[in-house]
């Protein structure tokens, strides 16, 4: 939908490297919009400390998740809010493989419908 040339996607071409974050996020809202039964809602601390890309709400459950547009997982604002909200679950979309951890689920970008 972008138009963006693809070669500047595989070969890392600079405006794509200062937009990813951002393309990554809207691929990741696109797919929690039409592949879910969710309404992601963004969240962000009122000192703009911390932002949320999006929280869910799942049952009586409010779930916060991250987007990565590489395979970094180190996220100091979702580790904030769940510091201060203490969330049974926490989801990390990124480029890195699917890992369990103790309440934080690392989900690959391909997976993210499934949520």
């Amino acid at each position: 939908m972008s138009e963006l040339d693809a070669k500047s996607i595989l070969d890392g071409n600079e405006i794509f490297t200062e937009f990813k974050g951002a393309l990554t996020e809207q691929y990741v809202l696109q797919q929690l919009i039409f592949d879910t039964q969710y309404t992601p809602y963004y969240y962000s601390e009122t000192k703009s400390e911390g932002e949320i890309d999006f929280l869910i709400q799942k049952g009586s459950q409010i779930i916060p998740i991250e987007v990565k547009a590489e395979d970094n997982l180190r996220s100091k604002s979702l580790k904030l809010y769940c510091d201060k909200f203490m969330p049974e679950t926490a989801i990390r979309t990124s480029a890195a493989d699917y890992r369990r951890q103790e309440r934080m689920v690392n989900i690959p970008l391909w997976m993210v419908s499934q949520c």
